[in-house]
């Protein structure tokens, strides 16, 4: 029963439209506005993974509009990104376009099952540091890609996308493409002034068709776009290659743990910029698995949840799913009516959409802010940003967390502490053969050996009060060095006696055997006071 329950959960509900007979005119204008915004993007994003632009504008529409009624968001809109075409370019460029399908599908399932499963609150676990590395990663690697095609050349040889682009560079003849440049130049002019004229205004969509007619007007020789399908190719099942299938596993496998992060990392940024409500982060994962399996069936690319048309999205005033449902279409309506015109958008122009979209990516206030922090922080955003940008986006995550985890450990191990505290209240005769040692932080395996350092060498004393009272975490590692510390100072004669355990500890030192390792049972104490009155004694008994 609970099973059919957590599934019907993962399913459209009814009440998701509950606002729509309210909200259904700013839904339709929301919608118009992103799908008008997000169409030189879905057409650069395909160009730019090696897949067309025909690719990434299916993946628009398909994914879309699977993601937007299956989601776990209302205002979520889905379809290529960024991201997504960094990890999907190589995978193209190393078996060639038909492997997109297969990739596809098996990303999409790995990130169903990730729903059913419940993993959706995994992502609330990645510092923020890491997420503004990975981020900023991202952004250069997109900027780096639109180099060869903003200089009207192909691209490098190699993989990596910092190299690739200065092998293309190195391509450009001395006197340059002058025209892809200035067409590069007159996109990047048009979305800088746009916002400043009106918020409205979609500055990408302006700056496509002022370029468009510039290199139309002029004759200018450059890359188009090129032929477009005038309607959605009927959905098939790719080959299942079990070859195939093992190889690009691992690829897969990678570009489904980036379609989970930022899908939910863009769905967190939406609930807290917006009133909608909260989001299902397990459904927002099913639907986004099986917007990515539906794209790759329609021959797109896998699809994720994206940041920037989401954002467009809730400025332009959407309160429900509709939004994003109308965007699918305005973008299906592109594909049935005006592929002529399109196909003859320059390539150089999408580059420079791209390359203003990169920059857009990168929050400078924000990396003040991480920068300015720590330099633990500041460290894992660069290490994650470098790794992301020369080796692998899902490295680069794993990596940044390990350097995170890492200064979170030291941290932990500076704020403990093993302090020596003076016997309250009126000094009497026998107490300077007495020491409280106060326990304070995290007594774990990075920190415990400190114990044993600050209390295992101390002489002329008969007993040792251990405070544990303020001992937040203790670990195994921890309550083991405890029991080894009362053991030695008890073969020295040195009596132990073992203050304020909490109760959350109790069963771990009884476990390990920190309890049976002190003289007698009566040694463990809640309160100070009786604790001192029990040590005054022993030392009175002992100096008879």
């Amino acid at each position: 029963m609970n099973i059919l329950r957590s599934l019907r959960s993962l399913l459209p509900q009814v009440h998701d439209y509950a606002e729509l007979p309210r909200t259904w005119k700013g839904d339709l204008i929301a919608g118009l506005i992103v799908g008008i915004v997000a169409l030189p993007l879905a057409l650069a994003f395909g160009v730019s993974s090696g897949a067309g632009a025909a690719s990434g504008l299916i993946t628009a529409v398909v994914a879309g509009l699977v993601a937007a009624v299956f989601g776990g968001s209302h205002i979520q809109v889905s379809g290529p990104t960024g991201a997504m075409v960094v990890v999907l370019g190589p995978v193209i460029a190393a078996h060639g376009v038909e492997a997109l399908a297969v990739v596809g599908v098996l990303a999409g399932l790995m990130v169903i099952a990730a729903g059913a499963l419940k993993l959706g609150r995994v992502v609330s676990l990645l510092p923020w540091p890491v997420i503004e590395g990975f981020t900023l990663g991202i952004a250069v690697i997109i900027f780096l890609q639109q180099v060869p095609a903003a200089f009207g050349v192909d691209a490098g040889p190699s993989t990596n996308a910092a190299i690739s682009a200065v092998q293309a560079l190195s391509t450009v003849p001395l006197s340059g493409h002058l025209a892809a440049v200035g067409l590069v130049l007159l996109v990047v002019l048009i979305m800088t002034l746009a916002p400043h004229i009106h918020h409205r205004i979609p500055g990408s969509l302006v700056a496509i068709v002022a370029a468009s007619v510039v290199a139309e007007a002029l004759a200018l020789p450059i890359g188009r776009i090129g032929i477009l399908p005038d309607s959605l190719p009927a959905p098939t099942l790719p080959g299942w290659d079990w070859g195939l299938i093992v190889v690009l596993a691992g690829p897969a496998a990678t570009i489904a743990a980036l379609a989970a992060i930022e899908s939910l990392l863009s769905v967190r940024v939406a609930a807290s910029i917006s009133t909608t409500g909260p989001y299902d982060a397990d459904r927002e994962l099913f639907g986004q698995g099986l917007a990515s399996v539906a794209s790759g069936l329609f021959g797109g690319m896998p699809a994720t949840g994206a940041i920037a048309r989401t954002a467009v999205n809730i400025r332009s005033g959407a309160r429900t799913r509709f939004a994003s449902i109308t965007h699918a279409i305005v973008l299906l309506l592109v594909v049935y009516l005006a592929t002529g015109p399109v196909s003859r958008i320059p390539l150089a122009a999408l580059a420079g959409v791209l390359m203003v979209t990169a920059v857009r990516m990168v929050s400078l206030p924000t990396l003040r802010s991480v920068i300015g922090s720590t330099r633990g922080d500041t460290a894992v955003l660069l290490v994650t940003a470098i790794v992301t940008v020369s080796l692998d986006l899902i490295q680069a995550v794993g990596i940044g967390v390990l350097v995170a985890a890492f200064f979170a450990l030291r941290s932990l191990v500076q704020s403990s502490g093993v302090h020596r505290e003076a016997i309250p209240g009126p000094r009497q005769n026998g107490d300077t053969r007495i020491a409280i040692y106060r326990l304070e932080g995290a007594l774990f395996f990075a920190a415990a050996e400190r114990l044993l350092e600050h209390i295992s060498d101390i002489s002329d004393v008969d007993v040792v009060i251990i405070r544990m009272s303020r001992l937040q975490a203790l670990d195994a590692t921890g309550a083991r060095v405890i029991t080894d510390l009362v053991t030695a100072l008890e073969r020295r004669g040195i009596t132990v006696l073992i203050k304020g355990v909490q109760d959350r500890h109790l069963r771990l030192i009884t476990k390990v055997g920190v309890l049976k390792s002190l003289r007698h049972h009566k040694h463990l104490f809640t309160t100070l006071e009786p604790a001192i009155e029990h040590a005054r004694s022993h030392v009175s008994r002992v100096a008879r």
